[in-house]
This record gives structure tokens, sequence and C-alpha cells, in this order.
């Protein structure tokens, strides 16, 4: 075989071999991308885990501990606004605005000034010194926010184009692996996230979401969230509970949803001119009245609430008052505007309702919690289908899917009627108003040289 023969034939095949790798390097880069996903999501939710049991350890280990939250959550709070404010700005709240805003975006600048990793990072290490404080927060919004900037930083790094597709698989990769709630992932991506269906962006969304699943179910097993139940609905009162849970927990979520939208908006104008002095005033505010109530309730609303919704989706009645205290510090916590997410909380506000409303009407308590839940979720964040296929999934239930997907519907249409605007969607506009602000100020500067 003649030399030159040979040369060009192993030319064309490293051509062929640079050409293969251009082509798979994105995807490579894209599977890292929704594995380190699940890797961080489970590492995440062991840190928050942590920290909440490290502030219940602090705050009953003594005589008087009971009254150390006086002094630690509301120095939490000034800590974390502090650092929101100054090294991390755009890490406050939820981090679904954020997410939802930067889709809005096109360009570079004002997506990574709302999900970039140092924002991960800094989120989740405010939403663990949240918890440790006692702040009536979760960790699965933040984990949203977390989740789309690890992926929109992949897809930079991997040559991908497709920001709005990656936003989306990131930020359902991010709750799919924070609830390990697979389904609740893919849906939650298309009804609140997208408001449409984008077959393109919608097989990223699948594959980020499998991906991520995988790396936490290697790193902690299959696991329920709430444990397994197999609740039905059985008789007339039962069906009644589905249509009060629906529409009184539809109507109490429309009322969290527009009083944060409402005094968000407020605090913002008030906020002006001092922003920094002024939010960590309104911090240890909502700091101290956090600590006030959770000594009233004797401890069941500091964290996530995870405890207590478990506790009353198993049959045990907690205090009548406790989704009402419990709504009470998730709201405060809130608009305090230090990082964290009002999932979890959302969830124990449900149950706690359901469970109230069961226990006076003398239905069962954990089937009325459950529907509660559904209900009240499906009301403040007035995403219906992702209310119902999460419960689903976090229960393990599968013989009242019907009532949950009605109490979801009546939560829903209830919500709307009260509230047009949903939630996360009308949180989402001041970052969206704010980056068109800071991106025509760049372009009305005069240029030098």
């Amino acid at each position: 075989m003649p030399f030159s023969y040979r040369k060009s034939k192993m030319l064309r095949r490293s051509r062929v071999m640079r050409g293969s790798w251009r082509v798979w390097k994105p995807r490579v880069v894209f599977w890292i991308g929704a594995v380190a996903i699940g890797i961080v999501s489970v590492a995440f939710a062991w840190a928050a885990d942590e920290a909440q049991m490290l502030f219940k350890t602090a705050t009953s280990s003594g005589a008087y501990s009971f009254l150390l939250p006086l002094l630690l959550t509301p120095a939490g709070f000034i800590l974390c606004t502090w650092l929101a404010m100054t090294f991390f700005p755009n890490a406050q709240g939820s981090g679904i605005p954020q997410a939802i805003a930067a889709r809005h975006l096109r360009d570079e600048q004002s997506r990574s000034a709302l999900l970039s990793l140092k924002l991960a990072a800094g989120k989740i290490a405010l939403t663990v010194i949240g918890l440790f404080s006692g702040a009536s927060i979760g960790r699965e919004g933040p984990t949203v926010q977390v989740g789309a900037s690890i992926m929109l930083a992949a897809g930079r790094f991997g040559g991908m184009a497709q920001g709005k597709g990656l936003i989306l698989a990131g930020s359902a990769a991010g709750i799919a692996a924070a609830f390990n709630t697979p389904l609740a992932g893919i849906v939650f991506a298309i009804e609140e996230m997208s408001r449409t269906y984008e077959s393109r962006a919608n097989g990223l969304v699948l594959t980020a979401v499998v991906l991520s699943g995988l790396a936490a179910l290697g790193l902690v097993g299959s696991y329920t969230y709430f444990g397994e139940n197999s609740l039905a609905v059985a008789t007339r009162l039962d069906w009644l509970m589905v249509v009060l849970c629906g529409v009184g927990g539809g109507a109490l979520g429309a009322c969290f949803s527009h009083g944060a939208l409402t005094l968000s908006r407020r605090i913002r104008r008030w906020a002006q001119p001092a922003p920094l002095k002024k939010m960590i005033m309104l911090a240890g505010g909502c700091g101290l009245a956090v600590a006030v109530i959770g000594i009233v309730s004797g401890g069941q609303t500091f964290g996530t609430g995870y405890d207590q919704a478990r506790s009353m989706l198993e049959g045990e009645m907690l205090s009548p008052l406790f989704f009402l205290e419990k709504l009470a510090s998730t709201f405060l916590s809130m608009i305090s505007g230090i990082p964290g997410g009002i999932f979890a909380p959302s969830l124990a506000v449900g149950v706690g309702f359901g469970g109230t409303l069961g226990t006076l009407l003398g239905a069962s308590v954990a089937l009325s919690a459950m529907l509660g839940m559904a209900g009240y979720f499906a009301g403040v964040v007035q995403a219906p289908m992702t209310a119902f296929v999460i419960i689903i999934e976090m229960t393990g239930n599968h013989e009242a899917v019907i009532p949950i997907m009605a109490a979801s519907m009546l939560g829903y249409i209830t919500s709307r009627m009260i509230a047009p605007v949903p939630l996360y969607h009308g949180l989402s506009r001041p970052f969206i108003a704010q980056a068109i602000r800071a991106r025509r100020g760049a372009d009305d500067r005069p240029q030098v040289g």
C-alpha cells in the first residue's frame, strides 16, 4: 500500500474522529451536568437535614434553650439577607422566579446574573443557614435555581445554544432529584416553567430528569418522600372532604399568593433609596416574629415542616392551629427576602389545613390531610397537574388518584378566581424588569475609543 494512500486514510480518520467529538461533546457535557444536578441535590438535602437537626438539638438541650430562637433566628435572617444582597445578588427567595425570568431573557449576561455557579453555591449555603436559624423554608425551590445554573453552565462549556431548553431541563432535574419524583419534575417543567409544550426542549427535560434521578438513586436508594399509604375515598363524607379541601385549600393558597405578591411590590418601593439597610431591618423583624410563632407552637413551625406533615399523613393530629401558625411563619420567611423555597412548607400547611378540617367534621385525618395538601398546594402555585402528580409520587398512593386530581383542580380554579396572577410568574417580573433596565443602561453608556 503506497505511503501517500495510508497517510490520507489516517488523515481522514482523524478528521472523522474530531468531527465525531464535536458532535458528541455537547451531549456528554449535558449528561455530566444532569448527573451533577442529582449529586448536588442529594448533598443539598443532606446539608439541609443536618442544619434542621442542629437547630432542633440546640433549642431543646437545656432548661431555657427553647428561648434561643429569639436570638438565633433574627440573627440568621439578618446574616442571610446581608450575604444575599452583598455577595449573592438575585439569590433571595425561592429561586423558581429567577429561573422563569432567565427563560424570558435572551442575552447571556442577563441570564448569568440570575443563573450562575456562584449563585448556585450561595443559594445552597444561605438556604442551609436559614434552616439552621429555624426559618420556615424549603430546599426544593432553591434546587430549581441550582439545577438550572448547573445545566446552563454545562451548556456554555459544551457549546450548546439552547439556553431556554437547558434552563427547563435543569429546573426539572432539580425538582425530580429533590423530591425523588421524576414525573413531577417533567410535569413541573411543562406546566409551570414553560407553560407550553416544546418537543425538542422536552426531550432535554426527559434526559436530564432520568440521569439526575439515577444519580440520586445511586446515592440514597429508592424512597417515597412521605412514605407509602393506600388511603382511599369510600364514603360520602370522604367525597365532601374532596370538595371542601379543594375549594378551601385553593382559597387559602390564593390568599397566600396574592398577599405575597402585593406585599413584595410594596416592600420593593419602601426599601428605596437604602435597600440594604431597610431589608436587613425587615429581615430581623421577620426573624423575630418567626421565632415567637415557633416558640408558641412548641417548635412545630420551624424548618420545612416535613416531620409534622408526615405524622399527620399517618393519622396523627397536631394542634388545630398548626396550619395557621405554619402559614404565618412561611409568609414571614418569604417576604423577609432570605433565600429559601415554599414547596415543603406549603405542603405542611396544606396537610395541617386538611387534617384540621377532617377532625372538625369527623372524617379521616390522614385522608383529609392528603386532600388538603393537594388543594392548598395547587392554590399557591396554580399548577394543578404538578400538584396531583407530585403528591401521588410523594405518598405512593394510587388508590385516591381521582380524588387527589379533583382536589387539585378545585384548588386551582378557586385560586384563579381570587388571585389571577400565578405566584412564581408574578415574582419573576421584577427580575425581568431589572435585567431590561440594566441592559438599557449598558447600551446608553458612551463608548470609549
